[in-house]
């Protein structure tokens, strides 16, 4: 990345903007290489860096297609899909686990059929 100049944080000149700020403007990075980045120091390890793109640079945000909503529901829903008890989780189960949470930790104590022996 060569010499890219380097802000203190907070101290940023206006015209750079992060990724997140760029989506809260409707904007989007697009394509255009770092410009700039900030540093936050701390004190037992290195510093914090986030990289500033130019506003003047960035362009509008894609618009939402009923395609690309329709594919990204389905894709939420999957990751809510138990793949042992074939059940909605009803959350997004976590990928540390693989399954929902009762597949994961059975009650030792409920017999087959969920029931308390």
């Amino acid at each position: 990345m060569g010499a890219l100049p380097v802000f203190r944080w907070r101290l940023a000149p206006d015209g750079y903007a992060t990724r997140r700020q760029l989506r809260a403007q409707g904007l989007r990075p697009g394509g255009q290489d770092v410009a700039a980045q900030l540093e936050r120091p701390r004190r037992r390890r290195g510093p914090l860096v986030a990289y500033l793109y130019r506003v003047d640079l960035a362009v509008p945000v894609r618009p939402m297609t009923p395609a690309r909503r329709a594919a990204l529901a389905k894709a939420n829903a999957a990751r809510r899909f138990c793949p042992v008890c074939r059940r909605d989780a009803g959350y997004v189960i976590p990928t540390s686990l693989g399954t929902c949470v009762p597949c994961a930790y059975p009650d030792p104590h409920e017999g087959p059929e969920g029931s308390t022996q």
